[in-house]
């Protein structure tokens, strides 16, 4: 009796701290909504005679342009990140083992910087098309030149050349973790190789292959700078020229709403599309796929099909970049802001990471902890952001950040007779809250996704031995959930890096990072003056893929490990 009435008393005093856990659940949830919250409030507000000369002159055009490159994005990515995830998983080829993580550098390279890098690698005067003519004898781009580059199907290219790692890397995972055997009995069944990807492994990888692809459309979405470049007026590009070029909010707040809509029927549409699809596990313990040689004309082709989207997605432009910037540097030195910009991206990426990550880690163990709809809503309204665009999101901030802004200087002014202008905006504090309601679904899911795998029974084991939820996390969670944590980690470091929209709407002022100096110098045509902070934001930005891809072979290797039955490590001889 007494052991029953100190654990009720226990429960009655664990009570308020479980409270705590879903309020606080609720307040990250609720910003989480806040941008599209205040961007209803500003569309209500209309806007006297937009939606007749939207509907004449912007939304046929845009409308049709963002349609058309969804679509086309969507095949290139899910075309090369499937079946090159499928080649360096099934076959064992001539370079395989350098491409496995070659394949994600190009997400090292921001869309913008790379349709930067091909409009003056490709230009009618630039040295590309200069050879061209050289060799069959032409003598001015009069007499022959290649197709524009400013085009919405080269823009599908570049984009899908980027951009088609966040498929390889989900579609890569699940063949490596599948059931193999799923696979060779197909193939003991007489299966030839072609029908066992197109029936058995294309089926089973459908839902990663999903997840990559709604994350391809989604940065496609969000792009602004490849698409202004190029000269492909997409919706994305049309609020942010009607908020600066006809200086209306309510009406890019309305097409940001609309484009919001076409975003969500997206993610419906591919859910209804397999809504009666299941997927079960075999009695077996599943284990990782072995590869099947492949050598000769077979495994030079499988090596060329993985390499070719390196080559045109990563080693041109950052070949291009490094040439570039080595002649700058050759000609008039490193400019000396470029210093102060390297430091203002690092910090300022640095820093919304850590709150990122704290903010993933606090959704993830109350929605662990604390089971139930406030935790679960609140969670799945943490990544609501990253479905919508920088653009769209940035104008749902501004009004409350500059609403907050105002009150505290009206306050300040009242009590100290002077005002501390602008608090969130001044600081470079509403870029970390923009950053943190565009990517804390990244750092949510993957701690999500880590604790999923650790067994119930060790929480409870370490609340009887007297730890707090808080300890628990510490002592539990956070070591056995850190590969996951490093790669949420590292991809939110490096989008918050590439992020251009959001930061070119809520940067303080001179506040410059290397993208907002990219696309300006671009802007303006200087590409020699942008060579050089390009070149940083790849050098800055592919070491975290590198560690990521290696924290990716790791989890793999370990996951193969512990699926193959202990029987067969103790017949392996020892080295």
């Amino acid at each position: 009796m007494t052991e029953v009435a100190t654990l009720s008393e226990n429960w009655r005093f664990r009570r308020p701290v479980g409270t705590r856990w879903r309020l606080g659940a609720a307040v990250v949830g609720a910003f989480a909504c806040l941008p599209i919250a205040a961007l209803v409030t500003i569309a209500s507000q209309g806007s006297e005679g937009l939606w007749p000369h939207m509907f004449t002159h912007v939304l046929p055009s845009a409308l049709h342009q963002t349609l058309i490159l969804l679509v086309g994005v969507g095949l290139v990515v899910a075309v090369i990140g499937t079946t090159t995830a499928w080649l360096v998983s099934a076959y064992d080829f001539p370079g395989r083992s350098i491409l496995d993580w070659a394949l994600l550098l190009p997400l090292a390279v921001p869309t913008y910087i790379v349709a930067y890098a091909y409009l003056d690698i490709l230009h009618p005067v630039g040295a590309v098309q200069g050879l061209i003519r050289d060799v069959l004898g032409y003598q001015s781009p009069r007499e022959f030149r290649l197709p524009d580059i400013r085009s919405i199907w080269a823009c599908i290219l570049l984009l899908g050349l980027v951009l088609y790692p966040y498929v390889y890397l989900t579609t890569r995972a699940m063949f490596l973790t599948q059931a193999a055997n799923v696979v060779e009995v197909s193939r003991t069944l007489g299966t030839d190789q072609r029908a066992v990807f197109f029936r058995v492994a294309l089926p089973l990888a459908r839902p990663a292959i999903a997840i990559g692809l709604s994350l391809a459309l989604m940065e496609t979405l969000n792009d602004i700078g490849a698409s202004e470049f190029l000269g492909v007026k997409t919706l994305t590009v049309s609020i942010y020229t009607t908020w600066v070029t006809r200086n209306d909010l309510p009406a890019a707040a309305q097409i940001a709403l609309a484009m919001l809509v076409i975003v969500v029927l997206l993610i419906l549409l591919e859910r209804y599309s397999r809504r009666n699809q299941r997927y079960a596990a075999g009695a077996q313990r599943p284990r990782a796929l072995v590869p099947t040689p492949l050598r000769g004309l077979p495994g030079f082709a499988a090596c060329l099909f993985c390499l070719v989207p390196v080559l045109l997605g990563f080693v041109a432009p950052a070949a291009y970049l490094l040439v570039e910037a080595f002649g700058r540097y050759q000609f008039a030195g490193i400019s000396p802001r470029i210093w102060s910009e390297i430091v203002n991206t690092v910090s300022i990426s640095a820093l919304a990471t850590a709150f990122i990550l704290g903010c993933g880690c606090f959704l993830a163990c109350s929605q662990r902890s604390q089971p139930g709809r406030v935790t679960s809503v609140a969670a799945r309204a943490s990544t609501l952001g990253y479905a919508v665009p920088g653009t769209v999101l940035a104008l749902g901030l501004l009004v409350p950040i500059g609403l907050f802004d105002r009150s505290v200087a009206r306050v300040s002014a009242d009590l100290f007779g002077s005002s501390v202008g602008l608090v969130l905006l001044g600081s470079g504090t509403a870029l970390i809250l923009a950053y943190t309601a565009r990517f804390m679904g990244i750092a949510t899911g993957g701690m999500e996704a880590g604790m999923a795998r650790i067994p119930a029974s060790l929480d409870q084991a370490a609340r009887m031995l007297g730890q707090t939820q808080a300890g628990v996390f510490r002592t539990v969670h956070l070591p056995l959930t850190r590969p996951a944590l490093v790669s949420a980690g590292l991809l939110v470091f490096v989008d918050c890096m590439k992020e251009l929209p959001a930061t070119l709407l809520l940067r303080p002022l001179n506040f410059e990072t290397l993208a907002t100096h990219l696309y300006g110098e671009a802007a303006r045509g200087t590409y020699e003056e942008a060579s050089v902070a390009a070149l940083l934001i790849v050098a800055i930005g592919i070491l975290p893929v590198i560690v990521l891809s290696k924290v990716g072979r790791t989890r793999s290797r370990e996951a193969s490990l512990a699926a193959t039955p202990s029987s067969e490590l103790d017949s392996q001889p020892s080295r």
